[in-house]
């Protein structure tokens, strides 16, 4: 068949430029194996960005083993040629990218995923991977020198991940981020109870199992992430305003306590719904299990995990968090003050709506109790150090930088600036920066020197 004159120029000027395409995309490369955080070089990953994550999980408490299957969806934000996830310890049998076996290699705690083509940047692809083994525990003194992470319990497994132990248990993109939404399946012993984030989509029994599937719909951090597995007794309904509730309890810790986690979630995330903005999430509760090694309690998204029956003060700085650390998460590690600064402060407007004590004394008793030379003063807020990350500084001094804060621009602009920041980046991330700009604007007024004196100088300021 002969071409046209016509035909054969058209057919020339479309070789060109499809040349000329080719020419100008950049070829495929590997993702970084960090997202480029100081204290995390290497959590979190370039290349693509997370957007859900499917997680089928079968845990067995005799033995400690947890057999799993996660499902990433995700966007190339380049040519990749690979990519990498975060995982700890635990061994992978098989990795599928967009249904197709891929090849993988270790290194640490990477996993470097090379698929059989390119993946072109701004498209969507999954990768499955299974895996196996015993997810063990992390240690060090981040986390006040506790265990963190997947934790055995007598009768299950407790879970609370920050800062970087969520790829303990499931391979991902491990930073605050890179931000996702959730499906988590469990499968535990029956008898036993499977909670994690967001809500409840089904239960059932199945031969000698219980099966579990929960659904996050709003983006989380990875560390926020939990399969805590054990004998619980739930209590569920609707807080005050509306807001369904879910409380699971282990029932060793409900005779004498203190304090109805019930009660106080309800009431702290309607109060916290008035003064953060509404609240960020589909359900509020708490998980409250009998892990008295974990000494610490976490701002679980959606059910904040406490490793005992905590104090009413704990559950409302935790619940505070939902807003500060779980809907606006950090941006790099370093700005952690933007989380449990503000949580702690929470506290101190707590203990004000109750008419137990001003913000502003709870402020002095603070700042009075640690003379100038205690080492308390010299951690830098705005960049506490990745093992001194959660310093009492970092707590304290941050709840102080807000009081001072108030007391410069005035009720009014102080109370219009918090739900104008949980608005801004709400389901996103923020930074320290913009936490100055965002007050400068609400206030009308310049506040470097008050920012610089409280978050970025170290020794006891002047009052």
């Amino acid at each position: 068949m002969a071409l046209s004159r016509s035909a054969r120029l058209t057919a020339l000027a479309t070789a060109v430029a499809s040349s000329f395409l080719v020419a100008a995309a950049k070829p495929p490369t590997p993702g970084a194996d960090g997202i480029g955080d100081t204290y995390f070089p290497r959590l979190g990953n370039g290349g693509y960005d997370a957007r859900h994550y499917a997680l089928d999980l079968a845990y067995d408490p005799a033995t400690g083993r947890l057999d799993g299957r996660t499902t990433l969806t995700a966007r190339a934000t380049q040519n990749l040629s690979s990519f990498d996830l975060d995982l700890q310890r635990l061994e992978v049998a098989r990795v599928e990218v967009n249904g197709r076996r891929a090849a993988f290699t270790r290194d640490g705690d990477e996993l470097r995923v090379t698929p059989r083509g390119a993946l072109a940047k701004n498209r969507t692809f999954t990768a499955a991977v299974t895996y196996g083994g015993t997810p063990e525990p992390l240690n060090g003194p981040i986390v006040f020198g506790s265990d963190y992470g997947w934790m055995k319990t007598d009768d299950g497994v407790f879970v609370a991940c920050e800062p970087n132990a969520a790829s303990t248990w499931f391979p991902s993109s491990d930073h605050p981020a890179d931000k996702a939404t959730y499906d988590i399946r469990i499968k535990a012993p029956r008898g036993l109870t499977g909670v994690s984030n967001g809500r409840l989509v089904s239960t059932y029994d199945k031969g000698g199992s219980t099966y579990t599937h929960w659904r996050e719909s709003r983006p989380m951090a990875t560390y926020l992430a939990t399969a805590t597995i054990g004998k619980f007794d739930v209590r569920t309904g609707k807080t005050p305003s509306g807001i369904p509730i879910y409380v699971a309890t282990d029932p060793k810790l409900e005779n004498g306590s203190a304090v109805d986690v019930y009660a106080v979630t309800a009431a702290a995330t309607d109060y916290w719904s008035q003064v953060f903005g509404p609240y960020p999430f589909e359900e509020t509760g708490a998980i409250v299990d009998d892990m008295p090694e974990a000494g610490f309690s976490l701002e679980v998204q959606s059910k904040p995990a406490y490793s005992a029956v905590r104090n009413e003060s704990t559950i409302v700085h935790e619940l505070a968090h939902q807003w500060f650390g779980d809907s606006v998460s950090v941006e790099r590690w370093k700005d952690i003050w933007l989380n449990e600064g503000f949580a702690t402060y929470a506290q101190w407007l707590w203990a004000e709506h109750q008419g137990t004590r001003s913000a502003h004394d709870s402020f002095r008793a603070a700042y009075d109790s640690r003379p100038a030379d205690s080492p308390f003063w010299q951690i830098e807020v705005a960049d506490p150090r990745r093992d001194t990350m959660f310093a009492t500084a970092v707590y304290q001094r941050g709840a102080m930088t807000l009081q001072m804060l108030r007391e410069r621009i005035g009720d009014p602009a102080f109370f219009r600036l918090l739900p104008a920041w949980t608005r801004l980046h709400r389901y996103g991330n923020a930074n320290t920066a913009g936490f100055i700009r965002l007050a400068e604007r609400v206030s009308g007024q310049q506040l470097d020197d008050l920012f610089q004196k409280w978050l970025f100088t170290t020794g006891k300021p002047a009052l």
